[in-house]
């Protein structure tokens, strides 16, 4: 007879997850080189999930920059011009006033 457990805490599953990656590194280590690509997506997926997670830390619970800086380890104002909204992009060409060439 199984017991059902209950939902898993986020630490416990953030080790889980860690656990598996470090894996996949280890299976990647034994693999060809062309393999190292699935290993950088994942990286961008966990970029992505940052981003996911400081956006509703931010919009849903009101958190402010100064306690998502001390949770990476910076400066409030350098995690929101990381992790803040940034100005629409404007038309035209890289190089024609767009902010970002």
């Amino acid at each position: 007879m199984s017991r059902r457990r209950g939902p898993v805490g986020t630490p416990e599953y953030a080790a889980m997850v860690r656990r598996m990656i470090r894996s996949h590194g280890r299976r990647v280590a034994d693999a060809d080189p062309e393999d190292l690509v699935e290993l950088v997506a994942i990286r961008e997926v966990l970029d992505e999930a940052i981003e996911d997670a400081v956006r509703g830390m931010r919009d849903a619970r009101a958190i402010s920059w100064g306690q998502i800086g001390r949770a990476f380890g910076i400066s409030r104002q350098a995690a929101q011009q990381r992790y803040g909204e940034r100005a629409p992009r404007r038309g035209g060409l890289p190089g024609q006033g767009d902010l970002w060439s």
